[in-house]
């Protein structure tokens, strides 16, 4: 998952930040109103961590440039504060969750993966796609019932394309989707290449047909 952690207290951005890493999702993070705004102007996310109280600005207003931007960035606020009315205020913003503080991050990481898998998925554990079974929390992939061993990009690639099968995805929207904010220091999208050649050819190798076709100059789409 891609995750934007918008929250200005150090000590539990950073923990929240180190256990999401810690489960291999690219993770950002926004310390303040503006830099969250420009963030979410400049990039989607799979999930938004939202505090509502920021130094420079109120996390209700982020709710609503989401929605002026028509962003379909799934969104969890985690606020302290508990009141019926500040809840079903950001739920009618847009928000899909909301997770009063404190709380255990056990719990928030459930609450983001549901929220992922409803908007990406229709709520389901396994994505299937003709022969190919893909199981996004075991992290399990077979093609007609065999088991094809994927690197951790080439998974999260594979999850990315059934995501947006049938759609046009450039490179550099698998890249900044995929590698965040260190896509910035890369020189070209060769990496990509590498990685869709790679899972391109296990997937061929275990019997699928070859669904991945390259648009030349744009990116790749997945589908028939």
């Amino acid at each position: 998952m891609k995750i934007l952690v918008i929250e200005d207290e150090k000590a539990l951005r950073d923990s929240i930040l180190s256990y999401f890493m810690e489960e291999g999702n690219i993770c950002e993070s926004a310390s303040n109103y503006r830099s969250a705004s420009e963030k979410i102007a400049l990039y989607s996310y799979d999930c938004i961590l939202l505090d509502l109280g920021l130094p420079d600005g109120e996390g209700m207003e982020l709710l609503r440039d989401l929605k002026k931007l028509k962003k379909k960035d799934g969104v969890l606020i985690i606020s302290a504060r508990h009141s019926l009315d500040s809840k079903l205020a950001g739920l009618d913003l847009g928000a899909d969750d909301y997770l009063v503080k404190p709380f255990h991050l056990s719990e928030l990481k459930a609450r983001v993966s549901a929220i992922v898998r409803r908007k990406n998925f229709d709520g389901d554990n396994v994505i299937a796609y003709h022969e190919i079974n893909v199981d996004v929390m075991a992290m399990t992939v077979t093609v007609s019932k065999k088991p094809v061993a994927l690197t951790k990009k080439e998974f999260e690639l594979l999850v990315y394309f059934l995501a947006n099968k049938g759609k046009v995805v450039t490179k550099n929207a698998m890249a900044e989707h995929l590698w965040g904010d260190e896509m910035d220091i890369a020189d070209d999208f060769d990496f990509i290449y590498t990685h869709v050649k790679n899972l391109r050819k296990k997937l061929l190798e275990n019997g699928s047909p070859d669904y991945l076709k390259s648009i030349y100059g744009i990116g790749y789409k997945f589908g028939n």
